[in-house]
């Protein structure tokens, strides 16, 4: 590969890594053409991408972007997933895929420009899809007026019955 192809590559890659909300790192050993094919149409259908990229040119794309602290990880064959809209579903795409191979493994990654392991990137993918999680905040904050408003619904239902009683007594006497 020639040097101009190669800028072009790390200018590319480092636009693409500022814009991603999460860059999550595998170790692909093991895998054919048609796996990682398959992985790539999966994570594409969420509007990301999933790229095997040679360790230098990364680290030279990485620069001034908060995956300079994930140097360390590229050791061995590495794989990208960059997540532009939801890393919860990327990460469950990414959890469901290595489900049936032992060799895809989970290095560590960066989490809205945080560093974040293996082990977090699998806690991410039991998650809740985000529309779930928005609905039981919104669940949470109707609670309590719905609480209050039953609460004084049954104050005024507990009145009424009282005044009817002394207007059936009174009606009586």
């Amino acid at each position: 590969m020639k040097r101009a192809e190669k800028e072009k590559i790390v200018a590319d890659l480092h636009q693409r890594l500022t814009q991603a909300k999460a860059v999550f790192i595998t170790d692909f050993r093991g895998l054919n053409v048609g796996s990682l094919n398959r992985l790539r149409r999966d994570l594409g259908q969420g509007g990301d991408e999933y790229q095997v990229v040679k360790n230098t040119l990364f680290n030279r794309a990485a620069q001034e972007t908060p995956m300079t602290s994930l140097k360390d990880l590229f050791v061995g064959p590495c794989g990208i997933t960059l997540s532009y809209k939801d890393p919860v579903a990327s990460a469950k795409v990414l959890a469901d895929f290595s489900k049936d191979r032992e060799t895809f493994v989970f290095k560590g990654g960066v989490l809205e420009g945080k560093p974040i392991s293996g082990d977090s990137i699998r806690q991410l993918s039991k998650m809740p899809p985000r529309e779930v999680l928005l609905g039981q905040v919104l669940s949470s904050l109707i609670a309590v007026p719905t609480g209050f408003v039953s609460t004084l619904a049954g104050i005024i239902q507990n009145f009424m019955g009282t005044l009817k009683a002394i207007e059936e007594q009174k009606a009586k006497a």
